[in-house]
């Protein structure tokens, strides 16, 4: 028989050899490939984003970061199938401005982005661009104002579709610059620009990507940006903010995991996903896709979050955004 004196030895020298392996495995975290949850098809900025860190997360922690794209329902699906995923960091989400908007535009959700989401790391942030057909007589965002108020009932507010973030952009520019446009949208950007060239619509608040060329080939133009500051690709254009001040509306991107996710894990994938932020070559394609690097702690990006799902939950209370079922 063991003694008692022997079997509280035992138990500790047990205890003593398990929480090595708990920090071990999280040290030396990912033993396996890694997913990582687009809700976008493949190809367009976001998918881009999440396929430029994965390939780097993969070189530097030697296991693949496997980009799985799982578009519909608004970025819906894609949030809950991470949501609803084991909490080990197999399974993580790229965050992105549906997820911030979608908390108050769909009304029956079954999750809490904020409360079901861990924040790891914010990439970047790009701003929209406050851009009008040519033909517009406006040269600046006070001109386009005036213009809007001069012309009840005639100018047309495009967007990529109802509840995105072009669209609520262009609801908060009303709200605070007080002129009223009817609200055209479209599936997707791309019909939307083709409209906004023709001129049957007049202006749009676009993603930086997709309408940069139109503004540098001259054929529609640019007014304003919707960030804090000028952008470095369009260092001419002020931003909307000095017209209008305190606007802003930028699409922050980053990633997350579910709830629960071993902080350590956290810090881990941190830590990496800042040094990749950091390397010259990372942040010149960043600043090409429209914003440069956010490199901070979990805590910060998850402050983020939570301010953007607040500002974007007031845009659709105020505009009265019809809400999806």
């Amino acid at each position: 028989m063991i003694s008692r004196r022997t079997a509280i030895c035992l138990a500790v020298i047990g205890l003593s050899a398990v929480a090595p392996m708990g920090s071990a495995s999280a040290q030396d975290y990912p033993t396996r490939p890694v997913k990582w949850i687009v809700g976008y098809p493949p190809g367009g900025a976001t998918d881009i984003i999440a396929r430029l860190l994965g390939q780097r997360l993969s070189e530097r922690l030697g296991q693949q970061f496997v980009i799985e794209n799982k578009p519909g329902a608004g970025n819906n699906i894609a949030t809950e199938s991470v949501i609803n995923a084991e909490p080990d960091g197999y399974t993580l989400l790229f965050v992105n401005p549906a997820n911030y908007i979608n908390a108050t535009l769909y009304a029956n959700l079954k999750f809490n982005v904020v409360r079901d989401i861990a924040p790891i790391a914010a990439f970047n942030r790009v701003p929209n661009v406050m851009t009008v057909n040519k033909d517009v007589p406006a040269k600046t965002a006070a001109e386009f104002i005036a213009y809007v108020k001069a012309n009840p009932g005639k100018v047309n507010l495009a967007s990529s579709g109802n509840g995105t973030s072009v669209h609520l952009s262009g609801e908060m520019f009303m709200a605070m610059s007080g002129a009223k446009m009817q609200h055209v949208p479209y599936r997707g950007a791309a019909p939307a620009i083709t409209d906004l060239l023709g001129g049957q619509v007049q202006l749009i608040f676009d993603n930086m990507p997709s309408i940069l060329q139109h503004v540098r080939a001259g054929s529609v133009r640019a007014l304003a940006v919707t960030g804090t500051a000028r952008s470095p690709l369009l260092p001419d254009v002020p931003v909307l903010a000095d017209t209008i001040p305190g606007y802003e509306a930028s699409a922050l991107f980053g990633v997350g995991a579910p709830k629960n996710t071993p902080k350590a894990v956290i810090e881990k994938l941190n830590k990496e996903i800042n040094a990749v932020l950091a390397e010259p070559a990372i942040k010149a394609r960043l600043l090409d896709l429209g914003g440069e690097p956010l490199i901070g702690p979990p805590e910060a990006f998850g402050a983020m979050i939570v301010a953007e799902t607040d500002k974007w939950k007031k845009v659709i209370q105020e505009a009265k955004v019809e809400k999806v079922q």
